[in-house]
């Protein structure tokens, strides 16, 4: 899927196992593969606990042993990490950013301010837009504020802003690049330990990353960003990397993979401009609603019609053929990290004291 055609594993252009097509009565088909040749932009969707994430995890290990693609993956819920546990068949490269660093110019003027809640228009806001604009390090533009001539209660809460930004600790002049993330291997940046604001800022910084090193030609292989979670990052600093990813990254060579459990969340341009909707089970009416406002024409049936009931099962709208195919995902080859504890599986020793674990009474 993808490529105009079928996809075969023995065509000479990069492709990924993705899993088989399911038949009607629910037997598994011919193999599926994703083109991996080419920029595109995908959704993948599904309700929680119906694989949305597993199935983000089958495309990264497609991804990790494709030649000439830089797969880089976002991961708020820290469940990626095993990608770099063996594998199960042929190694999946991996490697794990657990301290995600950007620098401070990766932030525009106005990004800086929306991140620090500042109004532009504000005597704070005024001096971080501007110290943004002319500085590039954190300390520099601290600096800058501190020795304006604006009035002591702006500058005071510009730079107590500033030192708010500081104490998250993703700010660094060798803060990561294309370079370090364009590499063979699948790079997975763990933003699990990062409050909403932080890791609104670390995705902005990778995805402008990205797209300005296949513009200016810095790169080689083409980036595919992959963000689990992704309705989290439609609401902060980093929806404008993403939108711009969407909707200009064809040209450079930069793909998007979005997964989400709520499509109604992120914003329309990202349904709207997704070539590869790969649906699991879906029940809000919200979500359903979001996913069939751009259901395409060719579509003969509606989109709930057509949805799964069961994990691992999916529908794959593909807008390269104008084709839509029921399919069933592989299982992954190295450890997933998603899955839920379950209260079944603690061991307790019976015959320990109740009260073994409690802390003495002073």
């Amino acid at each position: 899927m993808g490529r105009g055609k079928v996809v075969q594993a023995d065509d000479d252009a990069p492709a990924g196992h993705l899993g088989t097509y399911r038949a009607r009565d629910g037997s598994s088909g011919a193999p599926l593969h994703v083109d991996l040749d080419g920029p595109h932009a995908t959704l993948i969707v599904g309700k929680r606990g119906y694989g949305k994430s597993y199935t983000l995890g089958v495309l990264a290990e497609a991804l990790a042993r494709a030649d000439g693609v830089a797969p880089v993956i976002a991961d708020p819920m820290g469940v990626f990490p095993t990608l770099g546990e063996p594998a199960e068949g042929e190694p999946v490269p991996a490697e794990v950013i657990d301290d995600p660093q950007i620098t401070a110019t990766t932030l525009d003027p106005r990004s800086w301010c929306a991140l620090l809640d500042l109004s532009p228009e504000s005597g704070a806001g005024g001096l971080v837009w501007q110290a943004a604009q002319d500085e590039s390090t954190l300390s520099d533009m601290r600096a800058a504020i501190e020795g304006s001539d604006a009035p002591g209660v702006d500058r005071r809460a510009a730079v107590n802003h500033l030192d708010l930004a500081d104490s998250w600790g993703i700010f660094d002049p060798e803060g990561m690049d294309a370079r370090e993330l364009g590499s063979g291997a699948v790079t997975v940046v763990d933003v699990s330990g990062l409050d909403s604001a932080p890791m609104n800022a670390v995705v902005r910084g990778i995805g402008e990353a990205l797209y300005r090193a296949r513009v200016n030609e810095a790169i080689p292989r083409l980036p595919w960003l992959m963000i689990d979670e992704a309705h989290t990052f439609f609401q902060g600093v980093g929806e404008a990397a993403l939108e711009t990813i969407l909707t200009r990254g064809r040209a450079p060579g930069v793909s998007l993979v979005l997964a989400t459990q709520r499509p109604s969340a992120v914003s329309e341009v990202a349904v709207s401009q997704s070539d590869i909707v790969v649906s699991h089970r879906l029940t809000s009416e919200a979500d359903l609603d979001a996913l069939e406002a751009a259901q395409p024409t060719y579509m003969q049936t509606s989109l709930a019609e057509r949805l799964p009931t069961s994990p691992g099962e999916v529908i794959v709208i593909d807008d390269a053929t104008e084709t839509v195919h029921s399919a069933n995902v592989r299982r992954r080859e190295t450890p997933h990290g998603g899955d839920s504890p379950n209260a079944s599986d603690v061991e307790i020793d019976e015959d320990r004291p109740a009260d073994a674990d409690r802390p003495d009474d002073d």
